[in-house]
């Protein structure tokens, strides 16, 4: 992917089009984030590149790559066919990650971001593509160490991959709201759910929630305009919460937080994927999803950032708030055809509490933050599932 970053937009602009007209649908792929951390502090170490050499020759190489900073790490399952093969190559490349790091003396964290990390002592990884970034953001880039969960779906037809876009720009609150995992960073109780994307999507320029596109022409459109007023020089400088990939003939679901919990990883990924199918399909009943205003969804995405799965949502529909769960429980109700369809819904569940609230709660019992940090590292038991 890292020469088509730096393709012509013409060029990349025709060979997208061309990936989505001809994609084989509903195949999905799933990438995570963790934190480097010292076993014992639990401090975040800049030692990427000791965990990217000894990937080498190993099943994790290819499914291992950098992320910003030094003391992250991203692993990714690869498209799967089917959902159904997603979570076991889940739970395979989060045994092999631990696997990997034990003997180098680290451990992982999974949540959103690191309670009390410092910005200023993290390194960014030394590659052409998050250099031209760090020279390009400065600030901005420096203080987005954060960890999330993405989720691609390949949609066919270019029309149709913009129909799905624009249709899941709605869900974002609620896929934010079950996988909030981020309520402390910089030694702070926040008082958000989701630190991490009031972090990341307040501070990226293109970010957040994008436009509704309407058709592959307008999308397109666009894009050429960023590439010739120069304002974007690769397109994965289109950072929006879901986005049509532009190297993947994917939707790209990018909102969560990082999850603890492989179970709760594998069910939130359940959900992102069966809601994109259900508006591909919604599309080919000829009832395609009406994009909310951009207004709306903001409100929506501000209750999810602030009070997560423990607060209320806005039923559009009703006009009037409703628990966030009630619209997550209808949400998997309407997507649930979808999800037996790819075979996601014997995944699909909602937690007596999230990362988020399991934090919350402990530290209203008094738990220090290192307490509450340890509690959330990756076990053994929990990366093999």
């Amino acid at each position: 992917m890292g020469d088509e970053q730096r393709l012509p937009p013409d060029e990349l602009i025709a060979q997208a089009r061309e990936r989505f007209e001809s994609a084989a649908d509903f195949t999905v792929a799933v990438e995570e984030e963790f934190a480097l951390l010292d076993p014992e502090t639990l401090d975040l170490v800049n030692r990427f590149e000791e965990v990217e050499a000894a990937a080498r020759g190993t099943p994790l190489e290819e499914h291992l790559v950098g992320e910003l900073i030094a003391s992250e790490v991203e692993v990714r399952t690869g498209r799967q066919e089917t959902f159904a093969d997603v979570p076991g190559a889940m739970a395979t490349r989060r045994a092999h990650l631990r696997e990997l790091v034990e003997p180098l003396g680290l451990v992982l964290g999974a949540t959103g971001t690191h309670p009390w990390g410092d910005w200023k002592k993290q390194r960014i990884i030394d590659t052409p593509h998050y250099r031209r970034n760090d020279e390009l953001l400065r600030y901005v880039v420096w203080r987005n160490n954060t960890f999330g969960l993405h989720v691609h779906v390949a949609i066919r037809g270019t029309d149709r991959a913009i129909a799905v876009n624009d249709a899941m720009r709605n869900v974002l609150p609620e896929i934010l709201a079950l996988s909030c995992s981020s309520p402390f960073v910089e030694d702070v109780n926040t008082g958000l759910h989701s630190a991490r994307t009031q972090i990341f999507t307040r501070f990226f320029p293109r970010c957040g929630v994008p436009d509704a596109f309407g058709d592959w022409r307008t999308f397109e459109s666009f894009v050429r305009f960023l590439y010739d007023t120069g304002s974007v020089t690769e397109h994965t400088q289109l950072w929006w919460s879901v986005r049509p990939h532009l190297a993947f003939p994917t939707v790209e679901v990018r909102i969560a937080d990082g999850q603890p919990e492989l179970a709760e990883a594998q069910s939130l990924a359940a959900f992102a994927a069966s809601l994109v199918v259900r508006a591909a399909r919604a599309y080919d009943e000829g009832r395609p999803v009406s994009p909310l205003p951009h207004r709306l969804i903001e409100e929506n995405l501000w209750r999810a950032i602030r009070w997560g799965l423990s607060g209320e949502l806005l039923d559009f529909e009703r006009g009037e708030p409703v628990p966030a769960r009630r619209r997550i429980e209808e949400l998997i109700e309407w997507a649930l055809p979808a999800a037996e369809e790819i075979g996601a819904a014997p995944y699909l569940a909602i937690p007596e509490r999230n990362a988020a609230e399991r934090q919350i709660a402990r530290f209203e019992e008094g738990a220090s933050l290192y307490e509450i940090y340890a509690e959330q590292v990756l076990a053994p038991e929990a990366a093999r599932g």
